[in-house]
C-alpha cells in the first residue's frame, strides 16, 4: 500500500472520529444541557395562551330592572373535511340548533375548507358538541337587551367588546371589568384537546351602573313620541322627563329618521323661541326691572325695533306683562325686555344654565349657543328675549324650568344613581346637587302660576288634565340648517311641568319639523298630555300617589279635547278625567275599545295599568268589565274577540 493512501484514510478516519465526537457532545447539550428549554419549545407547539373575555356588567333601570346586561353564547364553526360521519354531524346541526337540512348539507359540504353557523347558541352547547370532530365551538359574550331598543340611545352599544355611546362608553372602566388568560391543549394538527383547558388568569365580572330611569315612564314616553312623530311626518323629536327637585332624568328619548339610539335631546340645540320667554319675564321680575301686571302697548301686534319687524298672531292694543306672557305675545315679552341691559341680560340666560353643558353623565353633550353680549347686534336683546339668536338642548330646557317649578334652584342633571363592584357593592352613590339659586321663590311661583294660566286658557289648553293643573309653555321656531332658515321648517316644542301646585315631573317635548300643523302648543302639547296621563295610570311611574290625592282638583275641568292633526286615535288619551277613591288611588273609567285592532287595544290598556287576558289578534268585539266601568291600575280586563272577515 503506498504511503499516500496510508495518509488519507487516516485522516479520513481522525475526521470521522472527530465528527462523531461532536454529534455526541451535541447530543449530550441538546439532551441535558438544554433538556427543559427544547421541552418547553416542543409543548409551546401543542399549547397555547388564550384571552378570556370578562363578563360585561350590567345596565339597570333605576328599580334595578336590566336594560343592558352580558349572556354567554357560542358561536359553532365546521371544517368539513375533518368531519369523521357527515350524515351524523348534519343531524345534529339540524336537532340541536335548529339549523335547516339544506343549511346543514350548505355547512358541511366538501367544497367549504371553513363555515361558521348562521346563529349563536345556548352554553349547553358545547356539551352537546364536544369531542365531535369537525366542530368547533367558540365563548362569545354577547349584549342583550331585554326590552329592545328601550333607552337604546342613553345605553349605548358594545362593538368588539367596547362600549360605544351612551353608557357604555361613559362608564366602560366600570362596565368592562378585567379579562382572564387560560391555557388550551392542542393536538399535532392543532386542535382543541377536550379537557385540556387551564384556566390561568380567571376574568373579572364587570360592575354594574343603576341608572335614575323608570323603565316605565321610559317606554310610555318613547311610544307617545314615537306615534307623534309618525301623524305629524316629523323628521324626528324629543321628549326629557326629569324630577325637578332632584335632578334626576326619569325618561330620555330621542328619535331621528326613524331611529331610536339618537342622543339628539343632549346633542343636537334648537332655537327654543316662545319656551324662552318665561326666563326672561323671571329675569325681570328678579332685576325688579317690572311687575306682571306691567302694561305694555302691542299696538297692532307689529313693532319695529332696529330694522326687524316683530309679529304677533293676534291684536291687544294694551297687555299686562302676565298676558303676554300668557298669550306667547312676541311683541310684548320683547318691548317688556327693554329695560334689560345685554350684561343683565345675558347674565340672567347663563344662570339658568343656557350656553354650557349641563355635565350631564354621556358622551356627546354640547352647551348650545348664547353669545357674550360684545357680540350682539342692535337687533339681539329683543331676539333673546323671545327665543332667537340663542340654542339649547331639550335637556338644558329640563333643566332650566325645574328651576321654575322647585322654587329657583337650578339642578345638576342626574342620569345615575349608583354604581357597583362585581360583588354587588355599591362603590359611588350619586346624589341630588344644587349648581345655584336663579330666582326668589316669589318669583319662580308668579312665573309657574302665570304658566298655569297658559295651559288653562291661553296657548297649551291641549296639555291640560282633567284631575291636576298643568304649568307650561309652548314655542314655535323657525328651523336653522347651519347657513340660514329653511323655509316652512319648525321646531315645535312644549315644556310644562306637573301637578302645578306640587310639581313632581318636568316634561319637555320637541318635534323638528312636523309637518302641516307646525305649532308647539298644536303639536307637542298632546304628547305632553298623554305621557303624563299614561304615567298617572300606570302601576310603577315614579309619582307620589299620596301627594297627588292632596292636589287633585274635586270637581276637574275636562280636559282639552279639540280636534288636531296630531291628535290621532292611537295617541288620544282614552281617559280624560283621573279622581281619586276612598284609599288614595287613582281610577279610571275603562275606554271603549271595540272594533281596534287587538295590538292597538292592549297598548292602550296595558298604559292605563291594567292587565290583560287577551284571546287572539283580531279585532276587539267586547270587553268585560264594559266601557265606562271604573276600574284600578291592576285590574284584569278579558278581551273578546269577532275573527275578521277573509
Amino acid at each position: 500500500m503506498d504511503r499516500p493512501s496510508v495518509w488519507r484514510r487516516r485522516v479520513l478516519l481522525v475526521a470521522w472520529l472527530l465528527a462523531l465526537g461532536v454529534i455526541c457532545m451535541r447530543a449530550g447539550q441538546v439532551q441535558i444541557a438544554q433538556a427543559s428549554e427544547w421541552r418547553s419549545m416542543a409543548e409551546s407547539q401543542h399549547r397555547a395562551d388564550q384571552i378570556v373575555a370578562a363578563t360585561r356588567g350590567s345596565i339597570l333601570d333605576r328599580d334595578g330592572t336590566p336594560l343592558a346586561v352580558s349572556r354567554e353564547r357560542v358561536r359553532v364553526s365546521i371544517a368539513p373535511r375533518e368531519i369523521e360521519d357527515v350524515e351524523v354531524t348534519k343531524a345534529l346541526l339540524e336537532e340541536h340548533l335548529g339549523i335547516s337540512r339544506t343549511t346543514a348539507s350548505q355547512l358541511t359540504s366538501l367544497e367549504r375548507k371553513w363555515a361558521v353557523a348562521p346563529d349563536l347558541y345556548a352554553p349547553d352547547t358545547r356539551e352537546l358538541f364536544r369531542g365531535v370532530r369537525g366542530v368547533y365551538l367558540d365563548r362569545v359574550l354577547q349584549r342583550f337587551h331585554p326590552h329592545g331598543d328601550l333607552a337604546r340611545g342613553v345605553l349605548g352599544v358594545v362593538l368588539e367588546g367596547e362600549g360605544k355611546g351612551g353608557i357604555e362608553k361613559a362608564f366602560e372602566g366600570l362596565l368592562g371589568g378585567m379579562p382572564g388568560r387560560e391555557v388550551v391543549a392542542r393536538d399535532n394538527v392543532g386542535r382543541e384537546i377536550p379537557g385540556e383547558r387551564v384556566m390561568m388568569d380567571p376574568p373579572r365580572t364587570g360592575g354594574e351602573v343603576v341608572l335614575t330611569l323608570d323603565m316605565d315612564l321610559q317606554e310610555i314616553a318613547q311610544q307617545a313620541l314615537v306615534e307623534a312623530i309618525e301623524e305629524t311626518e316629523a323628521r324626528g323629536g324629543d321628549v326629557v322627563v326629569t324630577d325637578p327637585y332632584t335632578g334626576e332624568v326619569l325618561a330620555l328619548v330621542s328619535v331621528r329618521n326613524g331611529r331610536t339610539n339618537s342622543l339628539s335631546a343632549v346633542n343636537t340645540p334648537h332655537e327654543p323661541g316662545s319656551t324662552l320667554k318665561p326666563f326672561t319675564v323671571a329675569g325681570l321680575l328678579q332685576a325688579g326691572l317690572a311687575s306682571m301686571q306691567d302694561s305694555i302697548d302691542v299696538g297692532n301686534g307689529t313693532w319695529e325695533i332696529e330694522g326687524r319687524t316683530l309679529h304677533d298672531v293676534h291684536t291687544h292694543g294694551m297687555m299686562t306683562v302676565a298676558d303676554a306672557l300668557r298669550e306667547s305675545s312676541n311683541v310684548g315679552i320683547a318691548k317688556a325686555a327693554q329695560p334689560m341691559t345685554p350684561g343683565v341680560q345675558y347674565e340672567n340666560l347663563r344662570d339658568f344654565g343656557f350656553g354650557a353643558r349641563t355635565g350631564i353623565e354621556l358622551p356627546g353633550e354640547v352647551s348650545g349657543t348664547l353669545r357674550r353680549p360684545d357680540r350682539w347686534t342692535s337687533q339681539s336683546s329683543a331676539s333673546l328675549a323671545i327665543g332667537y339668536e340663542i340654542s339649547v338642548t331639550p335637556l338644558q330646557m329640563a333643566m332650566a324650568y325645574g328651576a321654575l317649578a322647585n322654587g329657583g334652584d337650578l339642578m345638576q342633571p342626574r342620569m345615575i344613581r349608583e354604581t357597583r363592584d362585581s360583588d354587588g357593592a355599591i362603590v359611588e352613590h350619586f346624589g341630588s346637587q344644587k349648581i345655584r339659586r336663579v330666582i326668589s321663590q316669589s318669583v319662580a311661583s308668579v312665573v309657574g302660576q302665570t304658566l298655569v294660566d297658559v295651559v288653562e286658557d291661553g296657548t297649551g289648553t291641549l296639555a291640560r288634565l282633567g284631575s291636576f293643573r298643568v304649568a307650561g309653555k309652548s314655542g314655535t321656531a323657525r328651523s336653522n340648517n347651519g347657513s340660514g332658515y329653511e323655509q316652512g321648517a319648525y321646531y315645535s316644542s312644549f315644556v310644562s311641568f306637573f301637578p302645578a301646585e306640587d310639581p313632581q315631573l318636568v316634561v319637555v317635548v320637541g318635534l323638528d319639523r312636523p309637518q302641516g300643523a307646525y305649532y308647539g302648543g298644536a303639536v307637542a302639547a298632546p304628547v305632553t298630555r298623554a305621557t303624563m296621563e299614561a304615567a298617572l295610570a300606570a302601576r310603577a311611574t315614579p309619582l307620589d300617589r299620596r301627594a297627588l290625592v292632596k292636589v287633585a282638583q274635586p270637581n276637574p275641568v275636562p280636559a282639552q279635547s279639540q280636534e288636531t292633526r296630531f291628535a290621532a286615535r292611537n295617541l288620544e288619551p282614552p281617559v280624560l278625567t283621573l279622581m281619586p277613591d276612598q284609599n288614595g288611588s287613582l281610577g279610571v273609567s275603562l275606554p271603549d275599545v271595540s272594533g281596534l285592532p287587538s295590538r292597538v287595544a292592549v297598548r292602550r290598556l296595558h298604559a292605563l295599568g291594567l292587565r290583560i287576558i287577551p284571546g287572539g289578534f283580531d279585532e276587539i268585539w267586547s270587553t268585560y268589565p264594559p266601557p265606562g266601568e271604573r276600574v284600578l291600575p291592576g285590574d284584569t280586563i278579558h278581551l273578546y274577540l269577532q275573527a275578521k272577515e277573509k
